[in-house]
């Protein structure tokens, strides 16, 4: 049973697949898959995740807006979001950590990087 859910938001079913085999790893977490970020809010509605992992650059509502609005979401306002983008800009990266992201890492990425990164906001071994 797993003691970890995590939302994946990414437009690109390539990328979203990349990520949730690199984050198949971890044992103890469950991943649940969506296309955007209005997706992303309807999953949200239906339950409780422990991280989300957002891109950016996404159609209909991007990263940004969708962090923005989870972190004004009494609920959800607690949750680690990783932001996973081809946005390698410091700008972007600054924008991101201040609208409420807790990390960003620029694609293409390792799936080492990403554990390591999902263990570390989750404080899990």
């Amino acid at each position: 049973m797993a003691e970890y859910t995590c939302l994946v938001v990414e437009d690109s079913p390539m990328m979203r697949q990349l990520l949730v085999f690199a984050l198949s790893r971890l044992r103890n977490l469950s991943v649940v898959e969506a296309d955007d970020g209005v997706d992303a809010l309807k999953k949200l509605a239906a339950g409780r995740f422990d991280i989300i992992i957002a891109d950016i650059n996404m159609p209909i509502m991007d990263g940004l807006k969708l962090v923005k609005r989870i972190r004004s979401d009494a609920i959800h306002s607690d949750v680690p979001i990783m932001i996973v983008t081809t946005e390698g800009a410091e700008e972007d990266r600054q924008r991101a950590l201040s609208l409420g992201a807790n990390s960003y890492i620029t694609k293409p990425i390792q799936a080492p990087q990403v554990i390591a990164e999902v263990k570390h906001l989750l404080n899990i071994e």
